[in-house]
Parts: C-alpha cells; sequence; structure tokens
C-alpha cells in the first residue's frame, strides 16, 4: 500500500486537464475527452476536484513533481447534484481517497450549493463503487439497460436525499471524522 508523503484536493487547473484525460482513460476508458474536461471547468454549474500527490524532495530545480491520482465531478441542477464521475488511479485505490472526493463533492453540493438531493449511475459489476456509495447513504433507485455502449452493462442508478436537512450536516461530520481518522 502506498502513503503519499503529501496530497492535497482542490480545483484543477486549466494546464492539469490532459492528465486528468489521461487518468480517464485508465480508469474510465475515456468518457469524456480534453474539450468535455475543459467545459466542466469552464461550467458555473459544475464543480470539478482532483487530488494530486506530491513527491518529496524537489527537484534540482526546487520544484516538487505532482501527480494526480483522483478525480470527482459534479453538475448542480436545479436543486440536485449528479454526481457525473468518480475516479481514483488503479495504484491508489482502498487507500480511502474515493471516500474523501465523495465526501467532498456532497459537502459542496450541501454547503456551498445548498441542493437537496444528489444522484448518480455506477456499473452494476463495480462492486467497491456501489459499496462506497451505499456506506454515504445512497439508495438504489432504478437501473439503465444496456447504458454502457462498450459493455453493454447496465447502470444502477443510485439516490441521495435530504442534503439540505440537518441530519445530513450530522452525517458530514461523521464522515468528515472518518476521512480525517484516514489520512491524519
Amino acid at each position: 500500500m502506498r502513503s503519499p508523503l503529501n496530497f492535497s484536493l482542490k480545483p484543477p487547473t486549466l494546464e492539469q486537464i490532459p492528465e486528468i484525460a489521461e487518468l480517464d482513460r485508465r480508469c474510465l476508458g475515456g468518457i469524456w475527452s480534453l474539450d468535455g474536461y475543459q467545459r466542466e471547468l469552464n461550467s458555473p454549474n459544475s464543480e470539478l476536484l482532483i487530488i494530486t500527490v506530491s513527491s518529496s524532495p524537489e527537484d534540482d530545480a526546487g520544484l516538487k513533481s505532482e501527480k494526480i491520482i483522483g478525480c470527482g465531478c459534479l453538475w448542480a441542477i436545479l436543486e440536485e447534484a449528479h454526481i457525473t464521475l468518480l475516479m481514483i488511479d488503479l495504484d491508489y485505490q482502498g487507500q480511502g481517497f474515493g471516500q474523501l472526493l465523495l465526501y467532498s463533492l456532497l459537502k459542496i453540493a450541501a454547503t456551498e450549493r445548498g441542493l437537496e438531493r444528489a444522484t448518480l449511475e455506477v456499473r452494476e459489476s463495480n462492486q467497491v463503487a456501489l459499496s462506497l456509495y451505499q456506506k454515504f447513504g445512497f439508495q438504489v433507485l432504478g437501473r439503465r439497460k444496456g447504458y454502457y455502449q462498450q459493455t453493454g452493462e447496465d447502470a444502477i442508478i443510485l439516490w441521495r436525499g435530504d442534503l439540505h436537512q440537518p441530519e445530513f450536516r450530522t452525517a458530514l461530520k461523521h464522515w468528515q471524522q472518518i476521512v480525517s481518522d484516514r489520512f491524519i
């Protein structure tokens, strides 16, 4: 298990878009293009976050090398947060970075955007992702038959309500503690 010396969670810069698209290609088969990520970065209805790890020590020029290991995105549509993607580099999966991204997107949706619910689609075979989403209170709402064109696999539609309720704020504090405990 890798333990990065330094990681950060932040919105990406325009210069990082090619690296995000490459991560997408490796993790998700290339769902979005460079133009697609650039549109997300510029859209006022989109929240795009990346997780980077920095190597240490600094290189000969005094710069730290930074690698993008995760990316998540949500669209704010009326009162709904539609989580469009959540991906973690294969070398860094199972270390809590998916939890960190999902927690961060839900926190933005609830506290910064004032959204009331969240939805997403996930491959029916992606049991790791399904488990993560269910841990965060998502419930199965339906199924999209043959949604993933490359494989013909169904998508499971998940839904999480009450983001605007006090109980969700309590849940956010609980998840923050779980994420913090993992990375401190």
